[in-house]
């Protein structure tokens, strides 16, 4: 009997997502003769089990579409906030797997949905996942679509900004996503010729960055463009987070554990304003005028690029092979040039970050570009 299999998009949305589903959809189908269903508004439609047909005619012209059909969002299967209270929905999550008779579930989705479709899996059910994140931080692939698309957009933006940098010799912040890896900030500003990078991977003095400006000023340089991820730290807030990680982990009781939880929760909070005094601070030290911008979910929204949708459909349709052979519990990822399965257990909870000495810092050290340290 042919296959039933469900699939379903969660975490941030991002360009790529209607591509992949688009090509797991129709490969199933017209190839393989598969029934496919799709779940609506990520792991919390398994629960209420709102579906939605995934025909053909429903799959036709999504390709070039940004976001995503299915809907997402980011709930988890075993703390889902329900009636107020957070409940673990895993056993309803089974019923209505059951209740379509299954063969599998396909999810699409970064780093969280990896952990909950493991999760998913340790209860019984056949997984299989496509990467997506803007961030590329995803653990054993290459790449994850969403990404390129990303790229593409912060770089346009950097290079408008240079307009305004040059014509008013401004000092233009650029705040682009990435909590704990630097590969957006890193590719968009090499792209855009940014000449200050600062990545979560490597803590920052901001004397260091000031000085580097004042000497672009005195070359002759009446501008800069300096780009900042989101979880970028100066080095003495990375030594905070260092030692409440170290009393977290170190912790004698669960007391102590929960009080540095807390502590390093409302260090997170207050961190998200960083960008804000770190262009407060330039303009102090630098004595030119500083402006930020700060891109956020531009960069998640809008027509994937055309390697995106390829990425996304070479993954959806390599999907659909592994279902076939029944190879349930992996990650579809890229190596290189090709396409591999990676087991879930590998790849949940783990984080792919930029190495001090990757070859693109490297170059990007080459050619000027001050990293702050």
């Amino acid at each position: 009997m042919a296959q039933r299999i469900g699939i379903l998009t969660s975490g941030g949305d991002c360009p790529g997502l209607n591509a992949a589903i688009r090509a797991v959809g129709k490969a199933a189908q017209e190839v393989y003769g598969m029934q496919v269903i799709g779940f609506i508004n990520g792991f919390r439609g398994l629960v209420e089990d709102r579906t939605m047909d995934l025909t053909p005619r429903l799959l036709s012209g999504i390709l070039t579409s940004g976001g995503t059909i299915l809907g997402t969002s980011r709930d988890k299967p075993h703390a889902m906030l329900v009636d107020g209270k957070v409940r673990d929905m895993t056993k309803e999550i089974i019923k209505t797997y059951q209740r379509h008779k299954l063969d599998a579930l396909v999810c699409i989705g970064g780093g969280g949905t990896q952990k909950n479709a493991l999760h998913l899996k340790q209860a019984g059910l056949n997984v299989v996942t496509l990467p997506k994140t803007i961030d590329n931080d995803l653990a054993l692939t290459d790449r994850s679509f969403g990404y390129d698309t990303a790229i593409g957009i912060a770089t346009e933006a950097l290079d408008r900004l240079h307009s305004t940098a040059t014509s008013h010799s401004r000092v233009i912040v650029v705040e682009v996503m990435g909590h704990r890896a630097g590969w957006l900030a890193l590719e968009a500003g090499t792209a855009g010729g940014a000449d200050v990078i600062l990545i979560p991977e490597i803590p920052y003095e901001v004397e260091r960055v000031a000085k580097a400006i004042r000497k672009r000023t005195k070359e002759g340089k009446h501008f800069s463009i300096v780009v900042v991820a989101e979880g970028a730290m100066s080095k003495s807030d990375a030594a905070k987070v260092a030692r409440l990680v170290r009393l977290k982990d170190h912790a004698r009781n669960k007391e102590e554990k929960q009080n540095a939880s807390e502590r390093l929760r409302k260090f997170h909070e207050a961190h998200v304003s960083h960008t804000i005094e770190l262009t407060k601070q330039l303009e102090k030290l630098t004595g030119q005028e500083s402006r930020l911008t700060i891109l956020g979910h531009l960069q998640r929204g809008g027509t994937p690029s055309a390697l995106d949708r390829v990425f996304a459909t070479w993954l959806g349709t390599q999907c659909v092979e592994t279902l076939v052979k029944r190879q349930y519990g992996v990650m579809l990822a890229l190596e290189g040039n090709q396409v591999k399965t990676v087991r879930l257990e590998n790849v949940a909870g783990q984080k792919k970050l930029v190495p001090r000495n990757h070859p693109l810092v490297l170059a990007a050290r080459r050619v000027g570009t001050h990293f702050g340290d």
